[in-house]
């Protein structure tokens, strides 16, 4: 690609400037706008989907806008962080709220929007706000037509594309028209894509020499051109004005690359053939579409190569209910280029489970959790010492702030946890949760054999108010030869555990342990890895295992069966079973194998204090301070452990 020249070893490949909102999405696929009753929360604005999408199939992306000092702004600046985004150059607006955008999907062709920006945060970008040094540090620079449409994001867009002029970076356009921005439908209508102006084309024709590269559909073409219902004729108009390299977006019939002169149609230009998929979502399918093809031509590729990647990353998005979450990873191209994928994105099970893993999570290498999820131990503890069953709640508070003074320890910082229950541990778990802490929460009935689930029979529904960072902890006693009536019918609600998971977004952590009485000879190993190997077999691949104390040889099967499965496993980690400190700390020496990743404890810490505790044998900091002694003798056996290796 000739006209396109990308300066080299610089430490930022493409800044996007533009819209930066929060994107509401109507959680009821079928129905009109006003009738959905409840939305998803995303990353939105055109901009911003490029520099998340960008960031996911590997770029060294930043954005460039602005947002409101509230709580969307900072859930956006998460989120573009979280996926590697530099976020250094956004600003923040301390009197304008950030925008927000609801859609709905209505049918394959109806998706109406609804635009919440008056006066937003991202349309009051300030140019003296834009750093040339910053600028100078990038390749790629991409602007999205919507800040080229008030005299304010038009000064600033314009100092920053001066800047990246000066500095030899290349300059993209991404038309990205929408008429309702340029005030020329009514304001409900954000789905109209087109609307003829002679005003937005003459506005849009005087920014087009600045740029190296142009990006848009046929419509958007159109409103550049200026030429209604002719697309050769304003490619001509648009070449008139500028010697960008052109690529228009023809939808399934896939993308033109024009970087000379307006061959006398489309076809005659290099095309590549697009992707044929069931739609779900056109929303956000050309912000997908720019990410890919920016990924490529940056990383050196010719423009048809750069291009499969631009329609493989829009057909996957159009399957998908969000915009920058439906983003696809370099994981999930491979396997879509690999031969092997489903003709249908959205039942495609690789695809899915690949989109879920290879996405930028939080990592946990090594995890120490406090157990104290248990409710029928604590109610007969509290029986046991004569408590009121009403003390239980605040007992797990202190548990947790005993989990709270070893999190200050330098050497365990980022790797602490808990698992609490939401019927004693409801205040612990909302005072852990959103600490940076791994959090677990259980879902099954206590004892139950075959699995129920706890206070509810549809655990959907359930989990649509749990905090996405909590992670669904479900205990299974289980065995592969169990009785073939009893085996099936755990598998059915194990399957409808990981169909529940999937559907919420939320980890799931399998605690399996063989009934008592179902090992023969003792062989734990055996039957663990066994039952481990038979819920591959049925689909389930949990984030998380949680196993009891196994000899080595049986810790290195489970490593092996892992790696061949599921090779994005979390890893597994140790259960407890009250069992004496010196059995674990010998439990710990057998687990060396990489796939343990460490522990999730309970009794053994705080069982007998927390009787001491019930019979007023110890106050509250005596109690924390045993529960805190307790826990860092099991760390330090596991890091001691772990250092024998």
């Amino acid at each position: 690609m000739s006209t396109l020249s990308f300066p080299a070893d610089r430490p930022i490949d493409i800044a996007c400037l533009g819209r930066l909102a929060v994107d509401l999405y109507a959680q009821q696929v079928g129905c009109a706008l006003e009738d959905a009753s409840s939305f998803a929360k995303y990353l939105g604005g055109s901009s911003a989907n490029i520099a998340f999408g960008t960031a996911r199939l590997g770029l060294k992306s930043a954005m460039i806008s602005r947002v409101g000092n509230e709580q969307m702004g900072r859930f956006l600046l998460n989120t573009l962080t979280q996926e590697g985004c530099d976020v250094s150059q956004v600003q923040i607006d301390p009197q304008r709220l950030t925008g927000l955008v609801l859609l709905g999907l209505k049918d394959r062709d109806t998706f109406p929007l609804l635009f919440y920006r008056e006066n937003c945060a991202d349309m009051a970008l300030d140019a003296n706000g834009i750093d040339e040094a910053f600028i100078a540090k990038c390749r790629a620079l991409l602007v999205t037509g919507t800040h080229l449409s008030t005299p304010q994001v038009r000064d600033a867009s314009r100092r920053a594309l001066a800047f990246a002029g000066q500095h030899r970076v290349v300059r993209v356009l991404d038309i990205d028209y929408r008429p309702v921005l340029w005030g020329l439908t009514t304001r409900g209508d954000g789905e109209t894509r087109f609307v003829a102006d002679a005003r937005v084309t003459s506005q849009i024709q005087e920014d087009l020499p600045r740029f190296e590269l142009i990006i848009g559909t046929e419509e958007e073409f159109l409103i550049a051109g200026g030429v209604p219902d002719d697309i050769m004729a304003s490619l001509r108009a648009v070449r008139a004005v500028t010697r960008a390299a052109l690529v228009v977006k023809r939808g399934a019939m896939g993308c033109s690359f024009i970087p000379g002169a307006v061959p006398a149609s489309l076809d005659e230009a290099e095309t590549v053939q697009g992707e044929r998929v069931e739609v779900l979502n056109v929303l956000g399918a050309g912000d997908a579409f720019a990410s890919g093809l920016l990924s490529g031509l940056l990383r050196g590729k010719c423009f048809a190569d750069a291009a499969a990647i631009a329609n493989a990353c829009g057909a996957i998005v159009v399957s998908r209910h969000a915009c920058a979450p439906a983003m696809p990873t370099p994981d999930e191209l491979a396997h879509w280029f690999s031969g092997h994928r489903h003709p249908r994105p959205d039942r495609d099970p690789v695809l899915s489970h690949l989109h879920r893993v290879t996405a930028a999570r939080p990592q946990w290498p090594e995890v120490y959790v406090m157990a104290f999820d248990h409710r029928s131990q604590f109610y007969e503890l509290a029986r046991e010492n004569g408590a009121d069953e009403a003390r239980i709640p605040e007992l797990k508070r202190l548990i947790a702030r005993a989990a709270s003074l070893v999190a200050d320890d330098p050497a365990t910082r980022g790797k602490i946890g808990v698992l609490v229950d939401d019927l004693y541990g409801e205040a612990s778990l909302h005072d852990v949760t959103g600490r940076g802490w791994w959090v677990g929460r259980p879902i099954e009935l206590p004892g139950s054999c075959p699995l129920r689930f706890d206070r509810t029979l549809s655990l959907a529904t359930k989990l649509q108010s749990w905090p996405r960072e909590q992670v669904v902890k479900c205990l299974v006693f289980y065995h592969p030869d169990h009785a073939v009536d009893l085996r099936l019918e755990q598998e059915r609600t194990l399957l409808e555990v990981w169909e529940a998971t999937r559907a919420s977004g939320h980890e799931l952590l399998l605690e399996v342990i063989p009934p008592k009485g179902s090992v023969v000879d003792g062989d734990i190993g055996d039957a663990v890895v066994r039952a481990v190997k038979r819920l591959y077999n049925i689909g389930i691949k949990p984030e998380w295992w949680k196993l009891g104390v196994m000899p080595a040889q049986a810790w290195q099967a489970l490593g092996r069966l892992v790696a061949e499965r599921d090779p994005y496993c979390r890893g597994a980690v140790i259960l407890g079973l009250n069992q004496p400190m010196d059995e674990l700390l010998d439990g710990f020496r057998q687990a060396r194998d990489p796939i343990v990743k460490g522990f999730m404890i309970g009794r053994t810490t705080w069982a007998q204090p927390s009787a001491q505790w019930l019979r007023g044998e110890l106050n509250d900091q005596a109690f924390t301070e045993r529960v805190a002694a307790n826990f860092r003798v099991l760390i330090e056996g596991w890091r001691a452990a772990r250092a024998a290796a």
